[in-house]
């Protein structure tokens, strides 16, 4: 099985998907490694390095990707290399896919499989392949770096003879994997360290490095079954503000990380706060890449307001790109390797894995794609059960992109209307049940028209409910 390096073609980037180490042990499970001529220099590593490996080297970029089994990569690819890649391999990198849908559309309609690194479940057993942990932990050393470069001023408390310096005052909102990085190093420093977090659990993670956890009661918050925050309400976000108001001011640094995946991440520094720090000041916003944190951030940009500096520099893993070349490439070798046969030498798509299905991009789509242009082209191959199969994936996906984009304290409302109209659903049971024959389609017929008869009646009887909560009460 031939697995490609390609070289990283985003501007700057400097970090690479292998490193020598991780070539070696992928040819000893047997894997024929090509590696692009040039992909590691960034990260220090030469061609040479990766042939002592045991790869071999290919300076044919198009050829590369027209003949990989599977690619590994690290950045998403462009559309144009898509339709280079052959209909069954495997492509592994980060995709962004709530928001590139295009991409997976693309991907889907070469037949290609797509792996998303950001999709890999946060569970124990896949620590080892969460490339967003172990590059966020380096993007959290880095901030802090960033920070005290900015500064006009020293980390730690200093005592001299011509007097005393007192030890920094830093601000980090967040104490996800990127926030408690920050917190320890700039403790490291000798800097006297608050932090936030919107989840109470993590309280203790943050005193435990040393520094202060922040109070801010905002109600219901908690975290997903992931680990991650929960993105909070207008009025959360709200109250949140203004209770770090005056912690901002205060502070010498103040370094944001908050993201929710696939979406614009919340504003939590307004201009206001910003105007209200010290000259001299600074913030890392850790999440302007993605929209921001701090109103005033730009992307991979450094700007003064009012003698404040806000550094919005992106892409921070890769200002320390060896170490986080290093860990990336380990990420990489353990996706593999879990599902690696050593009998066949194949990287074995497994779907029954407990790790490789959540980092899978929409096979089931793929497969809906497929047998649209087949239906579209007018084929009449469709059994009858591929079709129903067909029809339930169809509707599985639909009513999830739905519900998604519905806000939580939307959903009973959603629920009541969408049950109602669960007439149509009947009518489709009922050509099913009326078929005359006793076959399992009929009998699914018959229990269809059960089940949404009930939906139906339910739905409208809680639709009813809620829109007498609108009513005004006579007398």
């Amino acid at each position: 099985m031939q697995l490609v390096i390609p070289r990283e073609t985003q501007p700057g980037e400097n970090r690479v998907s292998a490193t020598p180490e991780t070539v070696k042990k992928l040819v000893r499970l047997g894997a024929e490694v090509v590696v692009e001529t040039g992909a590691g220099v960034g990260a220090g590593f030469s061609d040479a390095d990766f042939e002592a490996a045991g790869a071999s080297i290919g300076s044919d970029r198009a050829a590369l990707l027209a003949s990989a089994d599977m690619l590994l990569r690290l950045r998403k690819p462009e559309l144009a290399e898509i339709s280079q890649l052959k209909s069954g391999c495997i492509h592994v990198s980060y995709l962004d896919p709530f928001n590139e849908k295009d991409l997976i559309k693309a991907f889907a309609g070469q037949g290609v499989t797509a792996v998303s690194m950001e999709m890999i479940p946060r569970s124990t057993r896949s620590q080892k392949m969460d490339a967003l942990s172990s590059q966020a932990n380096l993007a959290g050393y880095v901030a802090v770096t960033l920070a005290a470069n900015h500064m006009p001023r020293i980390m730690p408390m200093m005592m001299t003879p011509a007097g005393t310096l007192k030890p920094a005052k830093v601000f980090i909102i967040g104490a996800g994997v990127a926030g408690l990085q920050a917190i320890a190093t700039a403790k490291r420093l000798g800097a006297r360290v608050t932090a936030f977090d919107t989840r109470p659990v993590v309280a203790e993670q943050v005193q435990s490095l040393g520094a202060k956890f922040l109070e801010i009661d905002l109600g219901d918050t908690g975290q997903t079954q992931d680990g991650y925050a929960k993105e909070l309400t207008p009025e959360q976000v709200a109250m949140q503000q203004q209770a770090q108001k005056a912690v901002i001011a205060d502070s010498d640094v103040v370094i944001t990380t908050a993201q929710v995946f696939g979406r614009k991440p919340p504003v939590l520094v307004t201009q206001d706060m910003v105007e209200g720090m010290a000259p001299g000041s600074v913030i890392v916003d850790m999440a302007a890449e993605t929209g921001g944190n701090v109103e005033g951030s730009a992307p991979d940009e450094v700007v003064d307001l009012n003698g404040v500096t806000i550094v919005g520099t992106a892409n921070l893993a890769n200002l320390a790109p060896r170490d986080a070349t290093q860990m990336y490439a380990s990420n990489m070798f353990n996706l593999v390797e879990d599902t690696w046969d050593t009998e066949t030498k194949q990287f074995v798509l497994d779907l029954e894995n407990d790790i490789l299905p959540g980092g899978v991009i929409r096979t089931v789509v793929q497969w809906c794609i497929r047998r649209s242009k087949t239906l579209l082209r007018g084929a009449t191959d469709m059994s009858g059960a591929e079709y129903l199969l067909f029809i339930l994936m169809l509707s599985i996906f639909l009513g999830f992109e739905l519900i998604n984009k519905v806000p939580a304290t939307l959903h009973t409302p959603l629920m009541s209307g969408a049950n109602a109209v669960s007439g149509i659903t009947v009518v489709g049971a009922i050509s099913l049940a009326g078929t005359g024959s006793e076959t399992m389609a009929m009998w699914l017929g018959v229990g269809a028209v059960t089940l949404a008869s009930i939906n139906v009646v339910g739905g409208y009887l809680v639709t009813d409910r809620m829109l007498g909560f609108f009513k005004k009460k006579e007398g």
